[in-house]
């Protein structure tokens, strides 16, 4: 017979390097955002949001807005505010890492124009997620209390606890999507940045690089992670109903 408790510890011991790389790749991005956060870039004296404002008019964004938000890196945009905003080591501030953020930003907005599969596939499933997020673990308890106290067949307790399964799944999904949607931003700021000729020299260049890639590792991390924990749920779920038979 089959011993989902090896698997299940197996599992375990696998999420454990996944998480390890998560919390490496955040601290790349912070170290090489620090690093580059000094750096000026060599062929522009535009502050970020300068540079953002004339690629978005590039690109016929007109009606995007930029504004300034708390925090650190906290920049993201909302395509349904048509709305960028840059967090307060990023607007205003003219290095290399402010310029790269920026730009990485309007990249999604360009996404979006373009009807970017990745990114409409991503905005479709950002309401999806977050009703997920509150219904999951309800539905998941409800399923293996009546596993538990009426029987492993349940047909009610299976359909909240299949029900759990497929909701952590959109999680993952969601993790799958994500990952090309912004990996295809950083290659769009880079674009832009050096056919805007904002950055020209080859280090500036190389110091935009380190920074877009460092951020792109954090998704890696995060759909690696997203993808084990789904298994380890499942096998848990079959865990309970194997005990209860």
């Amino acid at each position: 017979m089959f011993d989902f408790y090896v698997l299940y510890w197996l599992l375990g011991i696998i999420i454990v390097p996944g998480f390890i790389l998560a919390i490496w790749a955040q601290t790349k991005v912070t170290r090489t955002y620090n690093k580059t956060k000094t750096m000026k870039p060599k062929t522009t004296d535009l502050t970020a949001d300068q540079v953002a404002r004339e690629i978005l008019d590039k690109n016929d964004l007109y009606e995007i807005s930029i504004n300034s938000t708390e925090g650190e890196l906290t920049d993201h945009y909302n395509p349904r505010e048509g709305t960028i905003s840059l967090s307060k080591g990023v607007y205003g501030q003219n290095t290399i890492a402010a310029l790269s953020v920026a730009a990485h930003e309007v990249g999604h907005a360009i996404q979006q124009k373009e009807g970017h599969f990745a990114t409409k596939l991503r905005t479709f499933l950002v309401p999806i997620i977050n009703f997920s997020d509150k219904i999951l673990w309800p539905l998941v308890i409800i399923g293996i209390l009546f596993n538990i106290f009426a029987s492993a067949d349940s047909i009610v307790g299976n359909i909240f606890m299949y029900a759990g399964i497929a909701f952590f799944g959109l999680t993952v999904l969601f993790s799958l999507v994500t990952l090309p949607t912004e990996l295809d931003a950083s290659k769009r700021a880079l674009q832009q940045l050096t056919e805007g000729g904002y950055l020209t020299d080859e280090e500036d260049i190389k110091s935009a690089k380190s920074m877009l890639r460092a951020a792109a590792l954090t998704y890696v991390a995060s759909l690696l992670i997203a993808i084990l924990t789904l298994v380890r749920f499942i096998v848990t779920i079959l865990i309970i109903r194997n005990n209860n038979n």
